[in-house]
C-alpha cells in the first residue's frame, strides 16, 4: 500500500496497514501508526510521531521545522495522536526549544484545507479548525473548540474547552472555556456556546450554570477580582464552573473580556 514513486526514509518508522500516496516524502526519524492514510504528495519531515487511523490528504506539509527567527536549528518535535482528518494544504509546524520542544495535537480531530498550525501549539481532542483558519506559536487549544474559517488565534492565547470561535475572528486575548467569539475587528465575547454544548450532550441545569458564570464574568459589571470572587461561590455546586475558574488561574494574558 505504499506507491512505488513515494520516497521513504529508511530511518522511518511505518506502522502496518498504513497507505502512502505517490510522490509523497516521508523523512528521517518519521513513525507513522497503523492504519494511517497518508495521500499524494505529502510531505512528513522529523522528527515527527503519527499515530493510528489518521487520514492525511494531498499537499498537506507535516512536521517542517518552526518558521520562528530564534529556531536555530535545534532538535525539536511534532506529535499527533489517532483518528485525525488532516486535509490539502495543511501545515503543522514542529516545536521550539524554547517553547518546550514539542507541537502536540490530540485526538479525533478536523484540521480543514490550508489550516495552519504553528511551533509549540498544544490541541486537544474532538477539535475542529475550519478552511484557512491558523494558531500562531505557542497557542494552547483545549477539547471541543471549534475554530471558524478564516479566524486567526494570536501567539501565547489560550482557548479553553469547547469555546467557538467565530468566522474571521481574530482573537487576542485568553478564552475562557465554553464562551462563544464573534468579529468585530477583533474578537469579541458574545455569550456561550450552547448550541454546541446542546450537541455533546450538557443538561439544562449545566448550561444555566454555566450561562450565570458567563453574565457574572461579562455582565455584572464586575471587575475581574470581583467576578472571579462570586464564581468561587458558583462553582461549589457547578464542575463546569470550576473549570472556567481553573482557566482563569493559568491565563497568562489579558482575558477576553
Amino acid at each position: 500500500m505504499i506507491h512505488a514513486t513515494a520516497q521513504i526514509d529508511p530511518g522511518a518508522v511505518i506502522g502496518r496497514n498504513v497507505t502512502i500516496g505517490a510522490y509523497s516524502v516521508i523523512g528521517a526519524e518519521v513513525e507513522v501508526g497503523e492504519g494511517t492514510v497518508i495521500g499524494p504528495h505529502v510531505v512528513v519531515e522529523g522528527p515527527t510521531r503519527i499515530g493510528r487511523d489518521n487520514r492525511i490528504s494531498q499537499f498537506a506539509s507535516i512536521g517542517g521545522a518552526a518558521q520562528d527567527k530564534k529556531f536555530s536549528g535545534e532538535r525539536t518535535e511534532l506529535v499527533i495522536g489517532d483518528r485525525n482528518l488532516i486535509r490539502e494544504f495543511v501545515t503543522i509546524n514542529r516545536g521550539t526549544g524554547e517553547g518546550g520542544s514539542v507541537t502536540r495535537i490530540g485526538d479525533d480531530n478536523w484540521l480543514l484545507a490550508y489550516v495552519h498550525i504553528a511551533h509549540d501549539c498544544q490541541v486537544g481532542n474532538h477539535v475542529v479548525f475550519s478552511n484557512y483558519s491558523a494558531l500562531a506559536g505557542h497557542v494552547e487549544i483545549g477539547d471541543w473548540v471549534i475554530v471558524s474559517g478564516y479566524a486567526g488565534v494570536h501567539q501565547f492565547c489560550k482557548v479553553g474547552a469547547h469555546a467557538f470561535i467565530g468566522m474571521g475572528c481574530l482573537v487576542g486575548s485568553d478564552v475562557p472555556p465554553f464562551v462563544m467569539m464573534a468579529n468585530e475587528q477583533h474578537g469579541r465575547p458574545r455569550g456561550i456556546n450552547s448550541e454546541g454544548l446542546k450537541r455533546r450532550g450538557f443538561d439544562a441545569p449545566r448550561i444555566s450554570a454555566i450561562k450565570r458564570a458567563y453574565r457574572t464574568l461579562y455582565m455584572a459589571g464586575l471587575s475581574l477580582p470581583e467576578a472571579r470572587a462570586q464564581l468561587v461561590t458558583q462553582a461549589q455546586d457547578s464542575e463546569d464552573v470550576r473549570d472556567m475558574l481553573a482557566f482563569l488561574d493559568r491565563s497568562e494574558r489579558s482575558l477576553a473580556r
